[in-house]
């Protein structure tokens, strides 16, 4: 039996999306039981672009199931935000921040 979610992507993953759906909300039907991460690979998006995921206001993991009515917010990698504490898709965000003198940048994993 099939079911609808809602979609938000954010920043640069817009850019796998079609123009239609790109910086708004998005419905996408699906069918039986679907995990976060078939779903943003079905929408063409890498998983390893997604650094944080919220269903419902709330972060959660890639095999979280999806519900029927879920509004689900997609987020790239923070380039400047530690996430640390709010991600539940890796042990640590896809960037480490690390105290660092003013002139250096943030250190990539």
């Amino acid at each position: 039996m099939g079911y609808t979610a809602y979609f938000r992507l954010y920043e640069e993953l817009n850019d796998y999306l079609p123009a239609e759906k790109r910086k708004r909300t998005f419905s996408l039907s699906l069918q039986g039981p679907t995990t976060i991460q078939e779903a943003i690979c079905s929408l063409g998006v890498p998983p390893e672009e997604v650094d944080l995921v919220l269903v419902n206001g709330e972060s959660v993991p890639f095999n979280h199931i999806i519900c029927e009515g879920d509004r689900i917010s997609i987020y790239p990698i923070f380039e400047s935000l530690d996430i640390s504490n709010v991600t539940r898709l890796r042990d640590k965000p896809l960037i480490r921040l690390v105290k660092q003198s003013k002139n250096s940048n943030p250190e990539r994993r």
